[in-house]
């Protein structure tokens, strides 16, 4: 057993019983794994430091690996929560009560304010995808969190297909995955981006014109295609058909025509 596992029951006799206590720890793992964010975020899996976390949360090494076992199952815990933060204030959206035009636009806007408010997710996602979703990959939560979203998508789409304002057969992932990085590619190459074209794309008014403009592009995506313009020919099935060779008229040869015969 863990030396830290020890110190439990005496922290419970000098708090004041086992509900403070129970407070006790969550306390110190959220501060912990608020600590660990940051510090992968900022620094990544390999140049994050353990004794940095333990600084940043007031705590010490004992107690982080008392709770979540050691660097790696931190960092994991960490991604873990950083997806049920995002996946949490989207159910708060409550788009099923919305119409759906304006149930997506407010989706749009929610995943790009979202990223802008919180670069830390970015980052962890840059960090885990460098890994090839390794550290991902061993989370019983985190298909299970997407869940939800597809479905609550999937209900937008279905009620937009309904009403004749969204096309038919719109793949909720493909959606999300394109919503996600018309988002995401803007602000992560913002800088460069910057650069290479000479302006300033994190400028309030150029943010403002970019979520408009995805906006516009999603909702563009998705509206069914117009009805074809009616041929001139439209009700041809109705006439009669005419089996033998189109007649052209007689060249003139400038001969006068033969005389019949009388």
């Amino acid at each position: 057993m863990p030396r830290d596992a020890a110190i439990a029951p005496t922290r419970r006799g000098r708090s004041g019983g086992p509900r403070a206590a129970v407070r006790d720890a969550e306390r110190t793992r959220a501060a912990i794994l608020a600590a660990a964010t940051a510090e992968f975020a900022g620094h990544g899996l390999s140049g994050a430091r353990v004794d940095r976390i333990a600084a940043r949360a007031k705590s010490n090494k004992r107690m982080l690996y008392y709770y979540f076992g050691g660097k790696e199952a931190l960092y994991l815990a960490v991604l873990e929560g950083a997806y049920e933060r995002i996946r949490s204030a989207e159910r708060d959206l409550d788009l099923e009560h919305l119409p759906p035009e304006q149930g997506m636009r407010e989706l749009v806007s929610f995943t790009w304010r979202y990223f802008i408010e919180h670069p830390e997710f970015l980052s962890l996602l840059n960090t885990e995808n460098l890994h090839r979703a390794r550290h991902l990959g061993r989370s019983h939560k985190v298909r299970a969190l997407h869940s939800p979203l597809v479905g609550m998508l999937g209900d937008l789409l279905a009620r937009g297909e309904r009403d004749g304002a969204f096309r038919r057969d719109v793949d909720p992932v493909q959606l999300y995955v394109s919503i996600a990085a018309l988002c995401y590619f803007y602000l992560s190459n913002a800088h460069t981006l910057s650069t290479i074209f000479g302006r300033d794309l994190l400028a309030p008014a150029a943010k403002a014109k970019r979520l408009a403009h995805v906006k516009a592009l999603v909702l563009d995506a998705l509206r069914p295609p117009a009805p074809a313009p009616a041929r001139r020919d439209a009700g041809i099935i109705n006439h009669p058909v005419s089996t033998g060779r189109a007649t052209r008229p007689p060249r003139r040869s400038g001969k006068p025509a033969p005389k019949e015969a009388s």
